[in-house]
């Protein structure tokens, strides 16, 4: 089937049969916005080679598998924007698009992206990423490196991507931490660190040894007292 443009938007979708590309060998540009899709089922467009164009917003996808877009080597562009259940994006979810240029996964429910999902894509030119809870912490110090490198090539919408956590950062614009906000996450232990750690412990495990002594000892003498008195009533 010579179709080259196909929408199907604003269905109530929820789900797309396996197969369901086959006869679109063709297709460039796809539209799914606007539906209730949970999930895609694996292998849709391995026939649909030459699609470009993939527009998946506005559902309700929870998760980008790695082999969500296999064979669809020919993508330029993906919709991913406002699926507001969408938690996590495989590191391979993107391998082997090598022509996408532009990638939307704003205001999802994303608060990580590994940095492996991105960096395959030698191409791309356009990324928006605000409006997620995004926890700016130590796990994504390699992602918020590689993208301050490329924030005025690629990153369309910096100034809406923000910290939702941890607490010292929340509310933070994400591009404006720096190497100093992960500082901490380098820190180090000397032989010094070790040793005052393991004394620490040795003295809180001696001061519980202590401490359940004498809680045994009062444990008894009370029980002692309490039978004395009763022997005395008597």
């Amino acid at each position: 089937m010579d179709t080259r443009n196909l929408s199907l938007a604003h269905n109530r979708i929820a789900a797309v049969p396996p197969g369901y590309l086959t006869c679109y060998m063709e297709l460039r540009v796809l539209d799914l916005r606007n539906n209730s899709l949970l999930e895609l089922p694996s292998g849709l467009f391995l026939h649909a080679k030459r699609l470009a164009h993939l527009d998946l917003s506005y559902n309700n996808l929870s998760h980008v598998p790695a082999d969500m877009f296999r064979a669809a080597h020919g993508l330029v562009h993906i919709d991913l924007s406002h699926n507001p259940g969408l938690r996590r994006v495989h590191p391979q979810a993107f391998q082997g698009l090598v022509q996408l240029r532009d990638l939307d996964l704003s205001y999802g429910g994303l608060a990580f992206l590994s940095l492996e999902a991105l960096e395959g894509l030698p191409g791309l030119v356009t990324l928006q990423i605000g409006g997620n809870p995004w926890v700016c912490g130590c796990t994504m110090e390699p992602l918020l490196k590689w993208l301050r490198n490329r924030i005025q090539r690629c990153t369309a919408d910096s100034q809406l991507a923000e910290c939702r956590g941890p607490p010292e950062v929340e509310g933070a614009p994400l591009f404006s931490l720096t190497e100093e906000s992960f500082k901490a996450c380098h820190l180090t232990l000397t032989l010094d660190d070790y040793l005052f750690i393991a004394f620490v412990g040795f003295v809180v495990s001696i001061a519980s040894v202590a401490t359940n002594f004498l809680l045994g000892i009062t444990a008894n003498c009370c029980h002692r007292w309490s039978k004395a008195s009763e022997d005395e009533e008597i």
